[in-house]
């Protein structure tokens, strides 16, 4: 029993080890493809590839920087929103205010589908409602051949 919870911490770090959690390239890797480029170029931050751009050589240096004082990655996702503004996150951050935007396109899903499901329902109980007086017999109705000849007489063309 004592091996077997000896073995527990032995297979976490380990574990650890193995999925390189504490190598910084990793880290850095994660971080440069969580930013965007802020030259216009739609790029991700890691992955801007035009010849001369102006801003990813200070964003990498900025972020190398950061990273080497030890700060932590939502630490640094957060300087980087502050400095360059939301259009550097790849991805909003999940918390205050932009968790509107990772909430908002399900809830207008949700509303979108809740509305067409009533706006059906209520088309169909108009029909069906219709359909009832119709069939009712309530003198609502018109017979068939009398509107067949009131048809023919208002699209016939008399000169």
């Amino acid at each position: 029993m004592h091996k077997r919870l000896l073995k527990v911490p032995v297979l976490f770090l380990a574990a650890t080890v193995m999925l390189g959690a504490s190598n910084p390239s990793k880290r850095f890797d994660k971080l440069g493809h969580s930013l965007m480029c802020t030259c216009s170029c739609g790029e991700i931050l890691l992955e801007c590839n035009h010849m001369g751009c102006p801003d990813s050589p200070k964003l990498i240096a900025n972020l190398h920087t950061q990273l080497d004082s030890g700060a932590s990655d939502s630490g640094i996702l957060h300087s980087f929103a502050e400095q360059y503004g939301a259009i550097v996150l790849a991805a909003p951050i999940r918390g205050g205010f932009d968790l509107v935007a990772w909430i908002m396109p399900f809830a207008v899903l949700a509303l979108g589908l809740l509305g067409i499901t009533w706006l059906m329902h209520h088309w169909r109980s108009r029909h069906t409602a219709a359909a009832a007086l119709v069939v009712s017999g309530s003198g609502v109705s018109v017979s068939s051949d009398h509107l067949r000849d009131r048809i023919r007489r208002d699209t016939t063309f008399e000169p």
